[in-house]
């Protein structure tokens, strides 16, 4: 029964903690707050993860550490240097894996489907820090000083998650207009939070997945009309009323609303088709993605407290 720490608490976190315990595993989750899951095999810390000597004494005799941090979005130039740094060391100093969430954001703007070689080019702040600390990782690697993993996903897609998906679905599952910055008609890859911790789990616990990145297998594109659509006639809701948010609103919100600011950034992801191939880890993980419509019925299922069906 293996030791597996895993910091942070927010929907991958959990998703990634319930996982490893129900298979019989030992699950260590730090988080400032002591947060996390409720379960027999879930150990609860609550710890500073930026303390490098502190997170160092927590991953002893892990298998595995888990980067699910998720600091605020205005204070990843800030929160995420000493953060990455402090797992970095302590992977380095105990020999387990370190397997990190991350996203695509490395990538930048793109005029075709992103694979795990598409150059990190990004030039906006969140995709050069994203690139930074993947880029110490790897060196680490490389060095021979540590094992590491990632795991990148397109739009979080489940309860939790913050991707714009996710603010929209319950305005449309209650009738609502929904507003958004985006071409409702682009396609556009959805990743599952259940898929991201099976990937990661996989990632870190098979040595053919260490030193590289890999796309979290995702269903095949769909525009976010579509993914309305789908939502709104499981529950029998009106058809969906969607409008697009013109980018100068956009930018006019960011003044006052700091996740509105973030998102000018970004902003290229909702405006043109944004299609990842994760191909590459079903073939060498093993790893299917969850079909579209169970994804979407388990995710309305939870928003409205009940089971799926």
């Amino acid at each position: 029964m293996a030791l597996h720490v895993i910091v942070g608490a927010g929907p991958v976190g959990t998703a990634t903690a319930r996982l490893l315990a129900e298979r019989g595993d030992r699950v260590r989750v730090v988080t400032r707050r002591g947060t996390g899951p409720e379960h027999p095999a879930v150990e609860r810390v609550a710890a500073d993860a930026t303390d490098a000597a502190g997170l160092t004494a927590l991953t002893e005799g892990a298998a595995a550490l888990y980067n699910c941090a998720n600091p605020a979005y205005h204070r990843w130039p800030v929160d995420w240097p000493p953060l990455a740094a402090a797992l970095l060391t302590a992977a380095e100093r105990t020999g387990a894996v370190l397997a990190t969430v991350s996203n695509l954001y490395g990538y930048g703007p793109v005029d075709g489907p992103m694979t795990e070689a598409t150059p990190p080019a990004a030039t906006g702040t969140k995709g050069r820090v994203r690139n930074h600390m993947w880029a110490d990782a790897l060196a680490a690697h490389r060095a021979g000083r540590a094992r590491i993993t990632e795991g990148r996903g397109s739009d979080y897609f489940g309860v939790g998650a913050t991707s714009l998906a996710m603010m929209a679905l319950p305005r449309v599952l209650a009738g609502r207009r929904v507003f958004l910055p985006i071409d409702w008609d682009a396609p556009h890859t959805w990743t599952y939070i259940p898929d991201v911790a099976r990937t990661l789990v996989a990632a870190a616990t098979d040595e053919r997945a260490w030193g590289r990145a890999w796309h979290v297998p995702s269903a095949p594109a769909v525009p976010m009309r579509e993914l309305a659509a789908r939502a709104a006639a499981l529950v029998g809701a009106p058809e969906p009323k969607l409008a697009r948010m013109p980018y100068p609103l956009l930018w006019l919100a960011g003044l006052a609303n700091p996740m509105a600011r973030e998102l000018r950034e970004t902003a290229y992801q909702f405006d043109r088709p944004y299609v990842m191939d994760s191909s590459a880890a079903t073939a060498t993980l093993g790893i299917e993605p969850t079909p579209l419509d169970r994804a979407i019925k388990e995710t309305v299922a939870a928003l409205r407290g009940g089971p799926a069906r």
